[in-house]
C-alpha cells in the first residue's frame, strides 16, 4: 500500500528546500512567516549572526486587541503592517521573504502585501 505524506510533512520539505536558497544577512535580513491553525507569526532574522531582529505575532496583546479573529486574512494583513512598521523603525528597508513552505496565496500573500505597503521592499 502506498503511504501518503501528511500536509505538514510536505510543507516542512518545501521549507527545507526554500531555505537552501534563502539566507538573511545584516544588510538584507530574512522575513520568516509561520502560520498555525490559530495564529500567525512573523520574524525578521539575521542568519549570519543568528539573531531575531524584529518579531510580531497575533498572540501579542496589542495585536490581538485590534483583531476579531486571529486566523483570517484580515489578521494576516494587520500583522504584515505591524511587522513592516517595526522593521522600518529598526532601520530595515529590504528583506528576503521566506514563506515557510506555505503557498503564496491567501494569508501569506495578505501579510506580504501589507508589509510592502508599510515600507519593506522584497
Amino acid at each position: 500500500m502506498v503511504s501518503k505524506k501528511s500536509r505538514q510533512e510536505v510543507r516542512a520539505g518545501k521549507h527545507r528546500r526554500i531555505r537552501n536558497h534563502l539566507s538573511g544577512t545584516a544588510s538584507k535580513p530574512r522575513l520568516s512567516v509561520f502560520r498555525s491553525n490559530q495564529h500567525m507569526y512573523a520574524q525578521i532574522i539575521d542568519d549570519t549572526a543568528g539573531n531575531t531582529i524584529v518579531s510580531a505575532s497575533t498572540l501579542e496583546k496589542e495585536v490581538k486587541a485590534k483583531l476579531s479573529k486571529t486566523n483570517d486574512t484580515e489578521a494576516a494583513a494587520y500583522l504584515g503592517s505591524v511587522i513592516g512598521k517595526r522593521a522600518v523603525d529598526a532601520g530595515i528597508k529590504e528583506v528576503v521573504f521566506d514563506r515557510g513552505g506555505f503557498i503564496y496565496q491567501g494569508k501569506i500573500a495578505a501579510l506580504a502585501d501589507a508589509a510592502r505597503e508599510a515600507g519593506l521592499e522584497f
